[in-house]
């Protein structure tokens, strides 16, 4: 799937709170340090996790799904397998009238859930890490992939 620089970077503009289905609290796990960058971006992020429902997460207590979520979100940022993505995609159109996004993680695709989801005027974008295109769309990432100002040679 190509999505065009101009489309993501709207996205990740246009988005406020994200709710970061299958976030772990393993500090070396993608969706953990995925979900704490884009809340040092300003981001609001909503953890949710069955398993770890209860428990607090970057400041926030992680749910253990969609509908336990107070309030709207603008983005549902998938880590699930993608056999789980329609389960998750009901539960995002049914309790969030306004959803703007569902983002599916690098790996995650499931084309008849995107096809539901964009029906309804959900932007889906699959295959894909928004901590990645964020990096690259607004500039932080350099020759070789390295976010600028985290590896440096300077002592």
């Amino acid at each position: 799937m190509n999505y065009s620089d101009a489309l993501l970077k709207e996205v990740l503009t246009r988005t406020k709170r994200i709710a970061v289905v299958g976030v772990s609290m393993n500090p070396v796990r993608p969706s953990y340090f995925v979900a704490r960058y884009l809340g040092l971006k300003g981001y609001d992020v909503v953890p949710v996790n069955p398993g770890h429902a209860g428990e607090m997460l970057f400041g926030s207590k992680i749910v253990s799904n969609l509908s336990e979520i107070d309030g709207g979100v603008d983005m549902i940022d998938i880590f699930r397998r993608s056999e789980a993505v329609p389960e998750i995609v009901d539960e995002a159109l049914s309790v969030f009238p306004k959803l703007q996004t569902i983002w599916m993680q690098i790996g995650v695709e499931h084309a008849q859930a995107a096809a539901l989801a964009e029906a309804r005027g959900v932007t889906v974008v699959q295959n894909r890490c928004p901590k990645i295109e964020y990096q690259r769309v607004f500039g932080e990432l350099r020759m070789g992939g390295f976010a600028t100002g985290i590896i440096s040679s300077k002592l």
